[in-house]
């Protein structure tokens, strides 16, 4: 047996005991580590070869945790957990209300924007949607939109903080590939206002069409600008991140630390209770710890992996293929839209990049290949951005589609009284409009690459 058919042999482990509901964290460690002993003791005998597998799958969560670019990770978590305990997001969603609410649809348009705004100060896309289920629905349905409508919007909009910095997804692919934490960042900025537009073209159409989601007027400009100081705390942090990124002024982690630091003392300004910052404390401690587990759990099976060879492998194979390059990246797109059907997005990108990112680099030319010389027309590294954005964007595709639909569930979960079949009825017109964006950042690349190329 090659170490060729021992990765094939344990991939296929991984993906049976995926299907049977085991923690992706915990199947991939264990098919990781067990591939190890399989590769070693194939090579050093049992007893030799067993000992290196344990000892090389142990060295791997302390040498992970402890590099520096993951320490942004938390530093943007807890920023969205204070912003919640705090109560900003309320205040957030009463802004856009008073400005957007004489729309068709209007209160359904506040709040994707208010998810939006939210996306920006939290980074965690199941985060933002249980915390406007709670505060935006409410307000909804007693303005007379319908059940579906509400929970749709909500499940959708949140999935806007995978692209939206600061993103812990984003922050995670830059580290598998090694690629720039703050470009990368930086590059989902004008996808996700581009992704929100979208969904508010959608809402205002759908809303015109069926008038199940009235307009809300009555709101005086001076109710409207009394709205604004109380959204001045977001504001500041996502000009804190933005600047400190585009501007080079600060590390992620640096700016992540001073953002938690600005939400921290607003919020103990406005009578923050010491109750409610432990919870946010705790909140954090335990998203962060399921996050790292994740790393860890899947990174012992990528050390196999390359072990058995299986990136080159397919590296080599799809560069062989006579088809067209954009035939090729729209079809792992697909593979991506299929798996996150049973997946969630962050162990499925922890899973496949190692595979699947070196056969689109090499595929594009290389990672130093030039824009000139190129088969997408851009660099090595503006093509790791751009595939980044597009992989991200379909794991927020998969948020909302069955039968895992994370956000959906999570919606469902906060509003027992919407069953998630209604939540994923609703999610309907969003799926054509996360389609459509996909399609229009295929097409013009330049929406990913323009920003981070202009840092240089």
């Amino acid at each position: 047996m090659t170490p060729f058919d021992v990765g094939m042999m344990m991939t296929g482990v991984l993906l049976v005991l995926v299907i049977l509901g085991v923690r992706v964290a915990f199947a991939a460690a264990f098919t990781g580590l067990v591939g190890l002993i399989i590769h070693f003791s194939m090579m050093q005998g049992f007893e030799r070869g067993f000992m290196t597998a344990i000892k090389m799958a142990g060295t791997i969560p302390h040498s992970k945790s402890v590099t520096y670019a993951l320490s942004v990770l938390p530093t943007f978590i807890l920023i969205g957990f204070l912003a919640f305990y705090a109560g900003f997001t309320k205040q957030l969603f009463e802004a856009a209300k008073r400005w957007l609410g004489w729309l068709p649809g209007g209160m359904a348009v506040g709040t994707v924007f208010s998810t939006a705004g939210f996306a920006a100060v939290s980074g965690a896309s199941v985060a933002t949607a249980a915390v406007f289920a709670r505060v935006a629905i409410p307000e909804m349905l007693a303005n007379g939109y319908s059940k579906r409508l509400s929970a749709a919007v909500v499940a959708a909009g949140g999935t806007l903080a995978s692209l939206i910095p600061p993103s812990a997804i984003l922050v995670i692919y830059a580290i598998l590939v090694e690629q720039s934490v703050g470009k990368l960042l930086i590059a989902g900025f004008l996808p996700g206002v581009f992704s929100a537009l979208v969904y508010v073209a959608i809402i205002v159409g759908v809303s015109a069409w069926r008038g199940d989601a009235p307009a809300i007027k009555g709101f005086t400009w001076k109710q409207r600008f009394e709205s604004i100081p109380g959204t001045l705390p977001i504001i500041a942090v996502i000009a804190i991140i933005f600047c400190s990124f585009f501007f080079g002024l600060a590390t992620p982690t640096e700016a992540g630390s001073l953002g938690a630091f600005v939400v921290l003392m607003v919020a103990f300004a406005k009578g923050m209770k010491t109750k409610q910052l432990f919870q946010a404390l705790h909140e954090t401690a335990k998203l962060t710890v399921m996050i790292f587990t994740l790393i860890w759990g899947v990174l012992v099976y990528v050390r196999f992996l390359g072990f058995a060879g299986l990136p080159d492998a397919f590296r080599d194979f799809i560069v062989a293929l006579e088809f067209s390059p954009w035939l090729i990246m729209i079809c792992i797109l697909l593979a991506y839209a299929v798996l996150g059907m049973f997946m969630d997005a962050i162990g499925m990108l922890i899973l496949t990049l190692p595979v699947v990112y070196p056969a689109v680099m090499a595929l594009n030319g290389g990672e130093g290949v030039s824009a000139a010389d190129s088969t997408f027309g851009m660099s090595g590294e503006a093509c790791a951005i751009w595939f980044g954005i597009l992989v991200v964007k379909m794991a927020e595709l998969c948020l909302i589609t069955p039968p895992i639909g994370l956000n959906c569930f999570v919606v469902s979960g906060v509003r027992p009284d919407i069953p998630v079949q209604e939540v994923f009825r609703g999610c309907v017109p969003f799926f054509a409009a996360d389609v459509l964006t996909i399609a229009g950042l295929l097409a013009f690349p330049s929406i990913i690459t323009f920003l981070p190329a202009l840092m240089g």
